[in-house]
């Protein structure tokens, strides 16, 4: 028998490797890529730490055009760190949000399937029992038939218990899944907001850095009228008016200082309360236009109020603040509810009145104002972190501003618009506070 040749050998074992699954031969335990991502994220978090030291150091420096364009290139090599961070985490939860939307469907309709079994069972269950034992036997043609009948009932008992036991077992299984995967969609959503943020971030970084390259082949004059633009941007925004509800216009400047005193003290975001602040602010209802001095009785704050809920602790807040309580204008009656809310942060009387040695922990004022905006900022802060927006994140400011909106209907997709309108307001604040702190 003619011996074949060592090549012809080698090129056999060459198709057998190519005829297995690739994934066989390249396979990836989850631990094993659970790893290497995490090895790949503690490098990337490592170089964001280097080009935070760098900027802290450059920004030490004499202000000069190349200090400036070096600064704005660690932001930009930071900002695009901090991507590459957030793509790792994505991969290293699935990185499929509509898939795991469809898993939560599916699971939903198991039990949705397995309540409908058993309420089936429960029905024949009621139909059998329904009859009394005289009736069962006399509507019968032997007695046979009613052991048939007496059969079937037992069987239906035992099915009814087995389907009972699966459902709590379904109900138990399916819950805990719905939860896990729910917490890694928002990880998911959360990171993807930031890399969006982000990508804002780089673009207007190298808008900035352009201009400053082109004024570095000029002259040093191009640089000051650069600087000279900057300021006339952070004077316009600081100088914005912000509408209060129930109180005297303030600034912008004036309100984010209001934020950033209140926010670091519960655990927020400054962006996310002035954005709540102004959406409570803009939604056009009619909004404190009772009881003011010009009213007539149909509209004062004993008509509009629930009397035996707000009208006494309102008089009781009026009373401490040295306020005539007729005249002090609140929000009329909404939608067939009733009104009386007050100041910037729009709280009813009673629920002011619950959070007042709260608010007056954070800012100091004793007894807090509703009307006075940074009592106002404090306790919208508290009812905020209450919702859980010191989660910081994309998913949970958003819940907590639908919370705040519509409290226990909160999910509905009737709502959804002022959640969505709350986060747009919040990044254009992040982009217009990174301006004024020449972040």
């Amino acid at each position: 028998m003619k011996r074949q040749p060592v090549s012809f050998w080698f090129g056999v074992f060459v198709l057998f490797l190519l005829l297995l699954n690739p994934q066989q031969l390249n396979a990836e335990t989850t631990a094993e890529k659970e790893a290497r991502l995490q090895s790949q994220l503690a490098l990337v978090e490592a170089e964001i730490s280097g080009q935070k030291t760098l900027l802290a150091s450059k920004q030490k420096e004499t202000a000069s055009i190349k200090r400036d364009i070096d600064i704005l290139t660690y932001k930009i090599n930071t900002a695009k760190l901090n991507i590459k961070a957030k793509q790792i985490e994505i991969e290293r939860l699935g990185g499929d949000i509509t898939q795991k939307v469809k898993t939560i469907v599916v699971l939903d309709g198991k039990l949705d399937t397995e309540r409908r079994s058993l309420a089936e069972l429960l029905r024949q269950t009621r139909e059998l029992d329904d009859n009394t034992f005289p009736e069962i036997v006399l509507a019968k043609e032997s007695i046979d038939n009613f052991f048939i009948d007496l059969d079937r009932f037992r069987f239906i008992e035992e099915s009814t218990q087995t389907v009972l036991d699966v459902v709590r077992s379904t109900k138990t299984d399916t819950e805990n899944k719905k939860t896990q995967l729910e917490d890694r969609r928002d990880a998911e959503l959360n990171a993807k907001k930031v890399i969006e943020a982000e990508k804002a971030n780089i673009e207007r970084l190298n808008k900035e850095k352009t201009v400053l390259l082109n004024a570095s082949k000029a002259k040093e004059n191009s640089y000051k009228a650069v600087i000279a633009e900057k300021e006339k941007e952070k004077a316009a925004i600081k100088n914005a008016l912000f509408t209060l509800r129930g109180s005297a216009n303030i600034t912008f400047g004036q309100a984010l200082e209001h934020a950033n005193f209140v926010a670091p003290k519960v655990g927020i975001r400054p962006s996310f309360l002035l954005a709540i602040i102004t959406q409570e602010s803009n939604l056009g209802q009619n909004i404190g236009t009772c009881n003011r001095p010009q009213d007539p009785d149909s509209k004062s704050y004993k008509a509009v109020m629930k009397p035996d809920r707000d009208i006494g602790p309102f008089e009781s807040i009026c009373r401490a603040l040295g306020i005539d309580p007729v005249g002090q204008p609140v929000s009329c009656p909404y939608r067939g509810g009733y009104g009386g809310a007050m100041g910037p942060a729009q709280f009813i009387p009673s629920t002011w009145q619950g959070m007042a040695s709260a608010v007056m922990a954070v800012t100091g004022n004793n007894p807090p104002n509703p009307w006075n905006p940074r009592d106002a900022f404090a306790a919208s802060g508290l009812y905020l972190r209450d919702l859980g927006a010191n989660g910081k994140t994309y998913a949970t400011e958003r819940k907590a501003a639908l919370k705040y909106y519509a409290g226990g209907n909160w999910s509905l997709a009737k709502n959804a618009f002022y959640g969505d309108e709350v986060m747009a307001i919040a990044a254009k604040y992040d982009k217009q506070i990174a301006i004024l702190q020449n972040d």
